[in-house]
């Protein structure tokens, strides 16, 4: 049965797409008949689909990068859309005020989360928008998060780099749409749990902001400051995500959209 949305045989690149908010916009691209191909450095073998396919690429290596794109390019002889998806999130500090430097942002996890969430971004996109401009059309989503805006205790370098691309986002698509590429973003807010969040991560989280690991948990499921009153699911946010590949949203680009259930500052 032919897509409403019409993404029957479109191939669409999708980083990070093992686990988590990349699994499930797998999964819905798949549903809607497009040919899926994931970037990911870990395989998930419980997808099992004709039109699902797994390369295994480090997004933050750019012989990788070009060599996968080269590759889905001779397979298929075409790119029709690319979700920037893959992330890291490593907590820490700018400066612990109890002269022991526990928990500060190190040099090392510094530069990995921008090699991964930044660069990684770039590299992917500028390989598959090469591809994309030779058939002056295509479609470039990016992941961020709600929280470039706003902020995050204990998440300093994971934000700033979701701030970058929420820069990137909108002057690539003022420089692509001649070519009649659009580059959108979509920034999750509170959204359930995914692989992300490991118990390292909650435990060290938590010392930062001081509180349990029990506390950190119940306030990310608290919703007295969401007004539609509960976390978000990461099929919603891959239902945004398939939306804005399709033609269907042909008008947008250069937008970062919050997937917030109407969270905001005020």
């Amino acid at each position: 049965m032919k897509s409403w949305l019409n993404l029957d045989n479109k191939v669409v690149i999708v980083t990070g797409g093992s686990a988590g908010i990349g699994k499930s916009i797998v999964k819905q691209l798949l549903e809607n008949n497009a040919v899926v191909v994931n970037f990911d450095v870990k395989a998930n073998n419980q997808i099992e689909h004709r039109n699902y396919f797994y390369c295994k690429v480090d997004v933050s290596n750019k012989a990788e990068v070009e060599k996968q794109v080269e590759h889905v390019w001779k397979e298929f002889n075409r790119i029709d859309g690319l979700v920037n998806n893959a992330g890291i999130a490593l907590p820490g500090i700018l400066v612990n005020s109890d002269g022991t430097r526990k928990y500060e942002i190190t040099e090392e996890s510094f530069e990995r989360t921008v090699a991964v969430n930044q660069k990684g971004v770039f590299l992917v996109s500028q390989a598959v928008a090469r591809k994309m401009i030779m058939r002056q059309s295509g479609v470039i989503v990016n992941m961020s998060t709600e929280s470039a805006r706003e902020g995050s205790i204990g998440q300093g370098t994971y934000v700033g780099t979701k701030g970058a691309i929420n820069s990137m986002t909108c002057t690539w698509a003022k420089e692509l749409g001649q070519f009649n590429i659009r580059v959108l973003g979509v920034a999750p807010g509170i959204i359930e749990e995914t692989d992300l969040r490991s118990e390292k991560y909650e435990e060290v989280l938590a010392l930062i902001r001081g509180i349990s690991v029990d506390e950190l948990r119940r306030r990310y499921i608290k919703v007295s400051n969401l007004p539609l009153g509960r976390v978000g699911k990461v099929s919603e946010v891959a239902e945004i995500v398939v939306f804005y590949l399709s033609e269907h949203a042909s008008y947008l680009s250069g937008i970062v959209t919050n997937i917030a259930g109407g969270k905001s500052r005020g």
